[in-house]
């Protein structure tokens, strides 16, 4: 088991201020133009929004022999070492290609990462029984719902590399926030200036937007001038 530092707590406080837009727009300006994942969608929107340190799972198209191997009990069964090994805290993020046609987890796994206390799982393909998943408190995000075994399309070939989901690059230990919006990935030497420009940037929005709701004028408003600034800071070292 690969060993990944936590998450600080004051930094998990600080994104979970923030949302999927905003910390886009906050890696976008640092030149990470290539943060969300495109195609996956939450199978649980009542779920809370997540963050969470993400361990990493590769699959491939499946193979005979490789799939005849795990079978005979020669190689791991690494899909269920996947989920024994995540910590409270983690994201399972699982690459499957954008395969829909199979689904990595049901609700028992998914059950299974929530009484472990883990943050989330997002797959780049699909996942059973969402029906069932809807009633998991845990966030899931997937490309579809198919009731059909992983091994029939794709087979667990590592753990804790870099893979490949909903278009990103996604590095074991990364963070990643999600919330109606989607998932962002965040690398994770990244995160105590993001998480803290992220807090910030909200606080103005929200300060905007109690502006906006009170009649002012959008020019000058949004974006917000000088003056709007100036009020803004006055507000905030007041509070």
């Amino acid at each position: 088991m690969t060993e990944i530092a936590p998450l600080a707590e004051e930094h998990r406080a600080l994104l979970l201020q923030s949302s999927v837009p905003t910390l886009a727009s906050i890696l976008y300006r640092k030149g990470f133009t290539n943060t969300v994942l495109a195609g996956i969608t939450q199978v649980n929107p009542a779920a809370e929004r997540f963050v969470g340190v993400a361990r990493t799972v590769r699959t491939l198209p499946v193979r005979a022999d490789l799939l005849a191997r795990q079978t005979a009990g020669e190689t791991p069964n690494l899909q269920g070492q996947s989920v024994e090994q995540a910590r409270a805290g983690d994201v399972l993020v699982v690459d499957m290609g954008g395969e829909t046609r199979t689904a990595f987890m049901g609700d028992i796994m998914a059950t299974h990462l929530w009484a472990k206390g883990a943050a989330a799982a997002v797959l780049d393909g699909g996942v059973s029984d969402a029906a069932a998943m809807a009633g998991i408190a845990m966030p899931v995000f997937a490309r579809g719902n198919i009731p059909r075994p992983l091994t029939s399309h794709r087979i667990v070939f590592d753990l804790d590399v870099a893979v490949s989901c909903g278009g990103v690059t996604i590095l074991p230990g990364d963070i990643l926030m999600g919330d109606g919006n989607g998932v962002i990935a965040i690398p994770r030497a990244l995160v105590p200036e993001v998480a803290e420009a992220g807090a910030d940037r909200e606080a103005l929005e929200a300060f905007v937007i109690e502006k906006v709701r009170g009649g002012a004028p959008l020019t000058g408003t949004y974006p917000p001038n000088e003056a709007t600034l100036q009020e803004y800071e006055t507000r905030r070292q007041s509070h």
